[in-house]
This record gives C-alpha cells, structure tokens and sequence, in this order.
C-alpha cells in the first residue's frame, strides 16, 4: 500500500511520529504475522519545499510529484491548541493548497485519513460535508461553527465515513495508524499494539475536561451546575428548563450548539464521570455509586460504562 503522509508547516510532533512509528513498525513486525501482507510504503511529502515541526524540528519532505497516486494520504494534526491561531493557520494559502491536492485526490479515489487537528484541514477542503466526522475534543465548539455541514461526534475516537477517516486529540494519530493496519492485517495491528504497548480507546469521552467547554455559553454552564447537583435524582427536562427559567427547546438547541449533544446525553456524560471518580478513589460498592450517580443499579451502570469506555472499563474495580 503505498501511503502519502501530508506534513504541514508547524506540524504536530507526536503526532507525526506516531503515525510513522507504527507503520514502520507494522513493515518490521509483518513477518511475525500468521496473514502475510505487502509493506506499507510511505512518503512524508508536502506542498511546501521546507517544513518544521511544532517544535522547529527539520522534516525531510519530498516533492509530491514523487508520491504518484497514493492508495491512502493521512494529514497528521499541525500543532495549535487554542482556537485563534488555529483559525489564522486555517486561512493559510498553505492549507489552501493542501486542500486542492486533497481534493484532486479524493476525486481520483485516494482514501484520506486525518487525526486530531488534521480533521481540520479535510473539512476546510469542503471533503467532510455531509460526512461523519471527529476531532480534538476541546475544538469541538469550533469545528461545529465552522463546519455546520459536517456530523461531527466528538466523543468518538476513530470515525470512518466513505472514503473519508478521522480521529481523536493528540495520541488519536496512534489509534488511527492502527485502525488504518487493522484493514489491511487485523493480527499485525493486534501484534503492533501490543509491542508499542497501547490499550484500545474508542471513546474521547473519558478524557473530556466538560468546563474547557462549557465556559462559551452561561445557559449551559447554568445546566451543568444545575445537573451535578441533582445527579442522583432522575433527570427531568421539564425541571431542569425551569430552574433556568428558560425552555426546553432553547435549553436542547443551546446544548448542541455548545457541546454536541442533547441535554440528556450530558447527564448521561456526567454520571459516568462522577461514576468512573468514585470507582477509582473510593471503596463504595458498584451499587452505592450507581445509586449516587442517579441509576436503580449497578447492572445498568456497568452497561453503560462498558458502552462508553469499551475495554477501559476492565481497569475499574468489581
């Protein structure tokens, strides 16, 4: 498979190792791997003749004449954290050409992947429109704002859609290399996993910091107060909308603007936060935290953890 690794300038460190890592690590552990498959033969090209790092590290790019036709091209994240210098990289003519050779591509039926921040420069393409798509989880807010076209699920850590894959924060480039080798050999990703020592993440949701995110709107900083101090209470719209003194449907609309998801989808979040809490710092039985986390019992607690944390969850008590 012959693969294009399309580095911007400023490009994400980690994430750029990441990816190169575990597919050159995939190319020397194949042998060990009983469905033989041929090597991954990357490229680290760019639209520009020089590229640094994030932390101005020199990246030995080729021209992308020497790629040819790709099967596969992965846009590794470039390094901005916060939204405003992620905006002004974002109207760079270096992201708009990006998204010309991303879009010639595609037209020739090149599959794109794009972790973290990377998902950012695929929607800025216009490739992800009427698309499934994640991203970093605190740009969630603005993804959705600039983007309205694209169904963003912040709280998956790896979504493909069409021909199109995206990923999760920061080390989601390591969970997409892997999905990515799992296509072609699902024992070397096992095999790969295991020897750079990675545990299976599907969800974001357990890293999420909520008050990163709830801070761009009152209302639904107002909401979240308001449910973590009725957690263990069964949740009612109609009560929540009038302790704010506002209604249900500018309560709902506030809360899929801000974080994406419907008032009872960020009780639900918050449970299992409060929920994974008390079972990593106390000695209350399943059943007790179920009970403070708002849930009859700790069947239907531990169901739901397993829904949203997958694997994760064996790290917890009982």
């Amino acid at each position: 498979m012959r693969i294009a690794v399309l580095a911007l300038d400023g490009v994400f460190d980690t994430g750029l190792a990441a990816v190169l890592d575990a597919f050159r690590t995939a190319n020397e552990l194949a042998g060990l791997s009983p469905d033989a498959h041929a090597p991954f033969e990357l490229t680290l090209t760019s639209v520009l003749p020089n590229v640094r790092t994030a932390q101005g590290l020199g990246v030995p790019v080729a021209p992308l004449d020497a790629c040819g036709l790709p099967d596969l091209a992965i846009v590794p994240a470039i390094g901005y954290k916060m939204p405003e210098p992620l905006a002004r990289a974002l109207d760079s003519e270096e992201v708009r050409e990006a998204g010309a050779v991303l879009r010639r591509w595609a037209e020739l039926g090149v599959r794109i992947a794009a972790p973290c921040i990377g998902a950012f420069v695929l929607a800025e393409a216009g490739l992800l429109d009427g698309q499934e798509a994640t991203c970093t989880w605190w740009l969630a807010p603005m993804f959705r704002e600039r983007y309205p076209l694209v169904e963003l699920d912040p709280r998956r850590m790896v979504v493909p859609s069409g021909p199109f894959v995206t990923a999760g924060a920061a080390l989601g480039h390591l969970d997409l290399a892997l999905w990515l080798i799992r296509q072609s050999s699902p024992e070397l990703a096992s095999l790969v996993a295991r020897y750079l020592i990675v545990d299976a993440r599907p969800s974001q949701s357990a890293y999420v910091i909520s008050d990163h995110l709830l801070h761009d709107d009152p209302l639904v900083s107002r909401f979240d107060r308001w449910a973590r101090e009725h957690l263990a209470e069964r949740f009612s719209l109609d009560a929540a909308a009038a302790a704010l003194a506002t209604s249900k449907r500018t309560l709902a609309r506030r809360l899929d603007e801000t974080l994406g998801k419907t008032p009872v989808e960020h009780v639900q979040d918050l449970r299992v936060e409060r929920a994974v809490h008390l079972l990593r710092t106390s000695d209350l039985a399943v059943e007790r935290i179920a009970e403070q986390v708002g849930y009859r019992d700790g069947v239907t607690l531990r169901s739901l953890l397993r829904k949203r944390l997958g694997k994760g969850v064996r790290e917890l008590r009982g």
